[in-house]
């Protein structure tokens, strides 16, 4: 991607994953929203997904240099626990896609037959307490909103120091003598 000045940027996005509409569900969402208001890196872009599957594939499509997804994680665990997972071709399998609705295993598993490569991809993800109907997270949840507020920062603010240094298009940097 080139900025204004034919600049190379790599890119790392962050994607809020979840139903607003199913309490907990919601958590990625809310995540997204606290990370919008904080100041990041030109090169970290923070979208809020909600369930919309076919906008993430196709974001991913276009080429980022590191995915950080954000989304409630069902499965053992009290709620309101954080996990954070590191994410490669082999953990994916296969998952049907559905572009009406939102599974980010669907979407992530899609992306070959897209076109697309998975990117390198960490989960920062919460034990949910309800999903069912309702808007808003419950408490234990929402309580942990801000601890993985923290976590992708600090998993963001690492992608970024290991990013190349960007150049402008056509150029490479030249070796230090």
């Amino acid at each position: 991607m080139r900025d204004g000045t034919g600049t190379v940027e790599p890119r790392i996005l962050v994607a809020g994953i979840g139903n607003i509409f199913c309490q907990d569900d919601g958590f990625g969402p809310a995540v997204a929203g606290r990370l919008h208001g904080r100041p990041r890196h030109p090169a970290v872009r923070v979208v809020d997904y909600g369930i919309r599957g076919m906008h993430l594939a196709f974001d991913l499509l276009d080429g980022v240099d590191a995915l950080v997804l954000v989304d409630a994680l069902p499965g053992a665990g009290e709620p309101g626990e954080l996990t954070v997972l590191q994410v490669g071709p082999d953990d994916i399998g296969d998952a049907p896609f559905d572009a009406h609705a939102m599974s980010p295993v669907a979407v992530l598993a899609s992306l070959g037959s897209l076109g697309g490569q998975l990117p390198p991809t960490i989960v920062v993800g919460c034990r949910p307490l309800d999903v069912g109907p309702g808007i808003g997270l419950t408490p234990v949840v929402s309580r942990a909103v801000a601890g993985a507020v923290a976590e992708v920062e600090e998993r963001v603010g690492r992608l970024v120091a290991d990013l190349p240094t960007p150049h402008a298009a056509g150029t490479r940097p030249r070796p230090e003598a």
